[in-house]
C-alpha cells in the first residue's frame, strides 16, 4: 500500500475513533503532521551523510464548556497502540480541564467544512539530483543539505471539519568556500527540480566565488546604491513577518508597519505582498480550524488586508480569515517589477551587490528601522562591473525608505524561497521574492 495513502487513512480512522469517545458537551479539535523525507548533508561537495527521517504526531485539544488543553502524541503507525496512546491523551486531558479556567477568546469555528488538497507531482530521482551536483560543484569547496519528500498535515473537529493537505517539495541549500574562509551562499528549491535552472544557480554562485580572490574593497560608513538579492530581500522580510501584519500586534500597537495601516506612512508602489495560499506549497486551512484564503497584505504601496487568527478575532471583534499561528504570512508574494536579470550590474551602475543579510533586529520598531550586517558576497560593483569583495559591514535603515521613497526597481524574475528549518520537521512556509534596486542603503560601520 501506498504509505502516503496510509497516513491518511490512518489519520480518518483516527478522527473516527475520536468522535465516538466524545461525550456531549465535550468538543475536540485533531491535528496531525507528518513528514517522510531524505536528507543528504555535504561537504567538500561529496556526500558525508545520507539518511531517512519519517515522522508523524497527533495533537489532540479538548474543549468543555469554555475550558481547553491540548496534548500532543507521537505516532508510531501501529493503528492499535497508536489508538490506545490517543485514548490515554483523552483520559489525561478529561482530568486536567476542570482544573483549569474558561478561555474568554476562544472561538472555535462552527461551520463545517472540507478540503483535500495533495500536491503529488514526482520527487526529483535522487541519483539524478546527485549527479547533478556532482557535476555543477567539480573543483569548488561545497557545504550544505539536500532535504526532499512529502509533508502532510491533517485536521478534524467534532463540527465536522476535516483538512488533509500534502506537499512534495524540495531543498538544497549550500555554500561555496574560498581558499581565504570567505564563502558565497546560495539555494535552490520548489517542487520541480529544473537541472538547467540549478546548473545556472550554481554557475552564478562559483562566479561569484571567483570574484572573492581579490583585494577587499574598504567603505566608510555613508549611503551607497545597492543590489538586494532576493536572498538578502528575505531577511528583511522576515522581520516583518514577525508580527507586522498581525492582527494583534496592529491592534495592541506593536507592528513595525503601524504608521502604514494607520495611513501615515507608504511604501513603494512599485511594492504589493499577498499571503498567497493557492499558489504555494501552504496546507488551505490553518491550525485553528478555519479554511485561508488567499490575502491582499500590502497594494502598490498602501496597507490593505490584515492577518486575523481566531483569538484576535474574538479580542478584537474582527473576522477570521484562516491566519496561522502567530498571525505570520506563510506563502508571502512580492509582486514582481520590470528590471531583467541581464540589466541588474549595468543598471546598479556603482554601488553594492548585497547576496545576503544577517542577523537583522529592529533599531526603532514604529520606524520600522531595521539594523544588520552584510553576510557572504557582497560586492563593490563600478561601472556595472564587479570589481571586488566588501567586508562585512553594518546597515541601519527604515524600511520605509528601502521598499519606499529609495525603491529604484524590482527585478522581473522571482525566487522562491522556502524555509530551510528542520527543527521538528521540514517546513511549508515560502517566500516569493525579487530582488530590488535601492538608491540609498545606509551603512554605519
Amino acid at each position: 500500500m501506498n504509505p502516503l495513502k496510509s497516513q491518511a487513512e490512518q489519520f480518518e480512522a483516527l478522527v473516527q475513533w475520536v468522535r465516538a469517545a466524545i461525550k456531549a458537551p465535550e468538543q475536540f479539535t485533531l491535528s496531525y503532521d507528518a513528514e517522510s523525507s531524505e536528507f543528504i548533508r555535504f561537504n567538500k561537495a561529496k556526500v558525508r551523510q545520507a539518511g531517512q527521517v519519517q515522522q508523524a504526531s497527533l495533537s489532540l485539544k479538548l474543549i468543555n464548556e469554555g475550558r481547553h488543553a491540548d496534548v500532543t502524541i507521537t505516532l508510531g503507525g501501529n493503528p492499535a497502540v497508536d489508538q490506545l496512546r490517543l485514548a490515554q491523551a483523552l483520559k489525561q486531558l478529561r482530568e486536567t480541564l476542570p482544573l483549569l479556567p474558561t478561555d474568554p477568546y476562544l472561538l472555535l469555528n462552527p461551520e463545517p467544512w472540507h478540503s483535500h488538497k495533495v500536491q503529488d507531482q514526482p520527487l526529483p530521482d535522487t541519483a539524478a539530483v546527485l549527479e547533478d551536483i556532482r557535476r555543477a560543484a567539480d573543483g569548488v569547496d561545497l557545504v550544505g543539505f539536500y532535504a526532499s519528500g512529502p509533508i502532510c498535515y491533517g485536521y478534524a473537529s467534532s463540527e465536522g471539519a476535516f483538512g488533509w493537505h500534502q506537499a512534495n517539495s524540495f531543498n538544497f541549500d549550500w555554500s561555496l568556500f574560498h581558499s581565504n574562509g570567505q564563502a558565497v551562499k546560495a539555494s535552490y528549491a520548489g517542487a520541480d527540480w529544473d537541472s538547467q535552472r540549478f546548473a545556472q544557480r550554481m554557475q552564478l554562485a562559483r562566479e561569484q566565488l571567483s570574484f572573492l580572490d581579490r583585494p577587499v574593497q574598504a567603505l566608510a560608513p555613508g549611503e551607497y546604491r545597492a543590489y538586494l538579492a532576493p536572498a538578502a530581500l528575505e531577511e528583511v522580510m522576515s522581520m516583518l513577518c514577525w508580527g507586522s501584519f498581525s492582527a494583534q500586534a496592529l491592534a495592541s500597537k506593536a507592528s513595525s508597519l503601524q504608521k502604514l495601516y494607520a495611513g501615515d506612512a507608504q511604501l513603494s508602489p512599485l511594492v504589493s505582498f499577498d499571503e498567497q495560499v493557492s499558489q504555494s506549497l501552504s496546507p488551505a486551512f490553518s491550525g485553528e480550524g478555519y479554511p485561508r484564503q488567499d490575502l491582499s497584505l500590502v497594494k502598490h504601496g498602501k496597507a490593505n488586508q490584515q492577518l486575523v487568527g481566531s483569538r484576535s478575532a474574538a479580542e478584537y471583534g474582527l473576522e477570521v480569515n484562516g491566519a496561522p499561528e502567530g498571525e505570520a504570512p506563510s506563502a508571502l508574494a512580492m509582486g514582481a517589477g520590470t528590471l531583467e536579470q541581464a540589466d541588474i550590474l549595468k543598471q546598479l551602475g556603482t554601488g553594492l551587490y548585497i547576496s545576503n543579510l544577517w542577523y537583522l533586529n529592529y533599531s526603532d520598531q514604529p520606524a520600522a528601522r531595521l539594523t544588520g550586517m552584510t553576510r557572504f558576497a557582497t560586492f563593490w560593483v563600478e561601472d556595472g562591473e564587479i570589481k571586488a569583495p566588501v567586508n562585512t559591514m553594518r546597515f541601519d535603515d527604515s524600511v520605509y525608505s528601502l521598499l519606499g521613497s529609495q525603491l529604484e526597481a524590482l527585478t522581473a524574475e522571482r525566487e522562491l524561497l522556502l524555509s530551510a528549518s528542520t527543527y521538528d520537521q521540514r517546513q511549508t512556509a515560502s517566500n516569493l521574492l525579487p530582488g530590488a534596486l535601492v538608491n540609498k542603503l545606509t551603512l554605519t560601520l
